[in-house]
């Protein structure tokens, strides 16, 4: 679990974002306040969509989210360290890119809506390629879109 800033309108906004180990966006949420309270309420909506409880949660060494984990999942291990969380903290590296090419959000609940979408795609069609052979990330990635351009242009049509 990890937090980053952005901008909407001029104003300073936390975007919070969840990774499995294998680096697949659980969830996001955007939110004006970073203290114990707003970690508790993504707390609380990352459980309602998962269908089972972690073994361990791995955060920086932010501490409201020490907090939340202590209130909420008290039988969970929570690691606080930098190097750890490094699947999270990658896993934000297309947004600000993304962010640029759209000028920008206009409101939290676009940032939101676009961010939800757009992350579970982004990890569908950019498989981890450090982790594969040259083959089998072609393979990987034409059958990705192969499955993306069949779902899209079967939408349009209908």
């Amino acid at each position: 679990m990890d937090e980053v800033f952005i901008q909407i309108r001029g104003v300073q906004q936390y975007l919070w974002h969840t990774v499995d180990q294998d680096g697949v966006v659980l969830d996001i949420l955007v939110q004006a306040r970073r203290d114990a309270n707003a970690a508790k309420r993504f707390f609380k909506q990352l459980l309602k969509g998962l269908q089972y409880v972690p073994r361990v949660i791995v955060t920086d060494t932010l501490r409201s989210c020490g907090v939340a984990q202590r209130q909420l999942l008290s039988g969970v291990k929570h690691r606080q360290s930098r190097y750890p969380n490094n699947r999270a903290e990658n896993s934000h590296r297309p947004t600000p890119r993304r962010e640029r090419q759209m000028r920008r959000f206009k409101s939290t609940e676009q940032a939101h809506d676009f961010l939800s979408a757009y992350s579970f795609i982004y990890g569908h069609l950019h498989p981890r390629r450090h982790q594969l052979p040259a083959h089998a990330y072609r393979v990987i990635r034409s059958d990705a879109f192969r499955l993306w351009h069949q779902e899209t242009c079967a939408r349009r049509a209908a």
